[in-house]
């Protein structure tokens, strides 16, 4: 088995959520017994997520998008503020209704409203008799793009011929939420929501926190969307690069580095060489692209000067002239109200040596072991009608993976771990607050397909983090996340989709607990039967 031909290649332009909706818990005695093996038809995808939380507050809904996706043709529409809920609003929620039948390949897609990505998403991958599957997602950030009529550009790039037959039926809508009275401090939207303009950044002089976020995925139907599975040239295997499988995500201004990160690894609804693992519960975040955030305040008083600068975001580790890779950037602006012109300074750019090494050792199971890491220490203030503030952000990268894999990839497994620490710090106006945010991504899975074409796949995802805010060195506020997918699913290979005699167990545990509360709740599938959901808060 080659991986290229076995692995679901996604192709098409790349699209997000937040929280994915499925049904309400419910009772042991009211899941259904499994089949022996998967039939034509299974329960719709769901994830053990928590759905948005609602104000008690008047709404009003907009539909901004409504398409049928047959090719890589965009939808084009025309956004309209709501009537009714006011220009201010506690909460905007977007929702997504999609379904789709027949055969059809995972796809990805965006919906921008005034050029900027408010979502980002990958589609479930049909049954022959159909699904139907929803998402939601807190975009509250994202007010001050809703308070002007905007232009609405929505794609899932997609291929429908006598093969692929699977029309993705998709409606997009937001929901807004009157601002609750009396109204709370403005602290959580930001004043202005900007898009590069041909790779520069031109911020509001008074700008006083500035934060660029970054769907960064690796897609598009070739090796970067494995990339964690590449190795380097000297190694024989399908999917190489030149230094091996680490990847880290840079964001520069004025050619000056400002932040780092690593890259979330997505597995989509055909990952592994095995859609029958995704066919109810997607992996962490599938349907849930979340964006990279950088904090670039420390760079304020340099942006502040009224002058576009240069912002760039490269991948290290990509093979150059590789493709695969999206990264478009929003960035999110605060504004110090009493000021025409916040001035402030860059004092501390400091990068430690990027690590990365692998080792490859031939045997009759070949081996690749990588580590790799990276540091950076970017200080700066800025002089705000509240006094001078300092922003301090450190981050810390690191990754170790063991991948083994005999000729002809009959078998085929990863052991990775990726951490991301990032600490910030804002002293100035009262005692110095910090936020560290531990972020921890784990993928341990092997592929293996037998002399009787019998193939297996048995994957764990995990995303965690742990965050602690502190203010003049006293906890203030504390949360834990703990999002974990496992599955087991073997199939025949190489026959039709009538002969295949596929079973699967699959499940995944969301726990989310800290000083706000505690979510914990687990669903479990066989044969694409739910057989367990259960909360536990």
């Amino acid at each position: 088995m080659r991986r290229r031909l076995i692995m679901s290649m996604l192709a098409g332009v790349t699209l997000v959520a937040s929280a994915f909706l499925g049904a309400d818990p419910v009772s042991a005695t009211q899941l259904a017994d499994p089949p022996a093996e998967f039939g034509t038809d299974w329960h719709d995808p769901l994830t053990a997520a928590p759905p948005i939380a609602a104000p008690a507050a008047k709404s009003c809904e907009v539909t901004v998008a409504e398409a049928q996706f047959r090719d890589f043709t965009p939808y084009q529409g025309t956004y309209a503020p709501p009537s009714g809920c006011g220009d201010r609003w506690s909460k905007v929620v977007l929702r997504l209704d999609g379904k789709v039948k027949g055969r059809q390949f995972d796809r990805l897609g965006y919906l921008h409203i005034g050029g900027v990505e408010i979502f980002r998403t990958s589609t479930p991958e049909p049954s022959p008799d159909g699904i139907e599957w929803s998402v939601e997602k807190d975009v509250t950030r994202y007010s001050d793009t809703f308070r002007q009529s905007r232009d609405v550009e929505m794609l899932i790039g997609n291929v429908v011929d006598d093969t692929y037959t699977g029309v993705l039926d998709v409606k997009a809508t937001l929901t807004f939420y009157a601002a609750e009275k009396p109204a709370k401090p403005a602290a959580a939207a930001p004043d202005r929501v900007l898009t590069l303009q041909d790779g520069t950044l031109t911020t509001p002089r008074n700008s006083e926190r500035i934060v660029a976020e970054v769907y960064a995925t690796g897609s598009g139907g070739g090796c970067e969307e494995f990339w964690y599975l590449t190795v380097p040239d000297s190694a024989p295997y399908s999917c190489q690069a030149d230094n091996g499988p680490y990847r880290e995500v840079q964001i520069k201004v004025d050619g000056q580095l400002a932040g780092i990160a690593e890259p979330f690894p997505n597995v989509w609804t055909g990952g592994w060489s095995n859609p029958f693992l995704w066919y109810v519960i997607p992996g962490p975040r599938a349907f849930d692209v979340k964006p990279i955030e950088y904090d670039l305040t420390p760079f304020a008083g340099l942006l502040n000067d009224g002058r576009p600068h240069r912002v760039d975001v490269s991948v290290v580790g990509v093979p150059e002239g590789q493709t695969g890779w999206s990264a478009p950037v929003n960035v999110l602006v605060w504004q110090d109200a009493k000021s025409e012109h916040v001035s402030g300074a860059l004092t501390e750019v400091k990068a430690g040596d990027l690590a990365n090494s692998s080792t490859y050792t031939p045997s009759s199971e070949n081996r690749l072991d990588t580590e790799g890491g990276h540091g950076l220490t970017v200080s700066g203030y800025v002089d705000t009608s509240h006094g001078r503030v300092k922003t301090t952000v450190r981050r810390v990268l690191a990754n170790t993976s063991v991948h083994r894999w005999t000729d002809g990839e009959n078998s085929d497994g990863l052991k990775a771990t990726w951490t991301d620490d990032e600490t910030v710090t804002v002293d100035g106006r009262g005692p110095a607050r910090t936020t560290r945010t531990q972020r921890t991504y784990a993928m341990a899975g092997t592929t293996t397909l037998g002399t009787d074409d019998r193939l297996r796949t048995v994957l764990t995802l995990g995303d965690r983090a742990a965050v602690v805010e502190t203010r003049g060195g006293r906890r203030t506020a504390w949360s834990r996340l703990d999002d974990t997918y496992t599955g087991d699913a073997t199939y025949t290979a190489n026959v039709p989709r009538d002969q295949r005699h596929a079973v699967a167990a699959t499940s995944e545990r969301y726990r989310l607990y800290g000083s706000a509360g505690c979510y914990d709740r687990k669903v479990t599938t066989v044969q694409g039967v739910l057989t367990e959901d259960r909360s536990n808060c």
